[in-house]
């Protein structure tokens, strides 16, 4: 089946690459990626490609640009070598959140990527969790967004046993589709945090929409970056009187100060994916739990080179067969 299929894993991703591969029974095909004392990247694969349908994992995360040259210079490398497809797998996006323009001047650059991967040769991006969902339009190859959610909750009825008492938490207005998504397998509540932001675009949290007072409270958001949202909603949560408050995120990018953030111990768990490699200090912290992507991924490849869709498949919809990797 996989006869003519090539994995290529780069820089961002290498051990979800394994992960993936290894489901799937293939091996990684080899690439060389030189970096120049320029700053110039050379990305080459190093056996023939003629003819096959590549698969390249790679997250768009920090480094964010040399991540993104390093796709798009294998994908344009491919493409020269009479690459017969070329898949494009994209756990994490970066620049979704630059998708429109909040004020006169702005750039929206995740359009601007979207197009650069598009005339590089990709035939198809496969990402997990978008920004937002009607950002596939500005593709002009097949975009396949995959969720994540069902991993989280399948993850929450291995852990809780059916969510007795709990109640899933929107961080603000416009996750409440995630957060009722979480919420539906369980028959749970789900709750809204207000929040606003203040003449320093500080975000604050305004009022909590539902009733937290003695519940397990589980935020749900589709990325953490600084933590800074995330810890205001934690403390609103407490002081409302949530009996425990954990919060589930499919994207860890941790940008600074979030470690330290994370250190108060507002949160009872932080539960992310491998969607993007954890530092060593944050897999190092005992509260910290990582699900993996590749079993969601590994099928998703599996039915695009079966050409079967994607919507029938178990793991899209109920989580599949988690892997659940704790502080490793």
């Amino acid at each position: 089946m996989y006869e003519d299929v090539q994995l290529f894993s780069l820089s961002a991703n290498e051990e979800l690459g394994k992960k993936i591969a290894d489901r799937l029974g293939l091996p990684l095909s080899g690439r060389t990626l030189k970096r120049f004392p320029s700053g110039e990247i050379i990305v080459e694969p190093t056996e023939t490609v003629r003819g096959k349908r590549i698969f390249i994992i790679q997250s768009t995360c920090p480094p964010v640009n040399d991540n993104l040259m390093e796709a798009l210079i294998l994908v344009d490398a491919c493409r020269r070598a009479s690459a017969k497809e070329i898949n494009f797998v994209v756990p994490y996006f970066g620049y979704a959140r630059q998708d429109r323009k909040a004020k006169p001047r702005q750039p929206i650059t995740s359009a601007l990527v979207a197009k650069l991967i598009s005339v590089a040769g990709v035939d198809r991006v496969i990402t997990v969790n978008l920004h937002a969902a009607q950002e596939q339009g500005f593709f002009s190859c097949l975009v396949d967004d995959l969720t994540a959610v069902p991993i989280l909750a399948k993850y929450l009825s291995h852990k809780t046993g059916g969510m007795k008492d709990s109640i899933v938490v929107s961080p603000d207005h416009g996750g409440v589709n995630r957060a009722r998504d979480l919420a539906e397998p369980f028959g749970a509540p789900i709750a809204i945090i207000d929040k606003r932001r203040n003449s320093k675009l500080e975000p604050e949290c305004m009022n909590i929409i539902g009733d937290v007072k003695g519940k397990h409270c589980y935020m749900v958001d589709d990325m953490i970056d600084t933590g800074r949202s995330a810890v205001i909603g934690a403390k609103a949560l407490r002081e409302a009187g949530a009996k425990s408050v954990s919060i589930l995120a499919i994207h860890p990018v941790f940008s600074d100060p979030c470690y330290d953030l994370l250190q108060q111990r507002l949160f009872d768990e932080v539960v992310v994916t491998d969607s993007i490699p954890l530092p060593e200090k944050f897999r190092a912290l005992p509260f910290v739990t990582v699900l993996t992507l590749a079993d969601l991924l590994a099928e998703t490849i599996r039915r695009v080179v079966k050409d079967e869709p994607l919507s029938e498949s178990e793991y899209v919809r109920t989580g599949g067969n988690f892997d659940c990797a704790v502080n490793s």
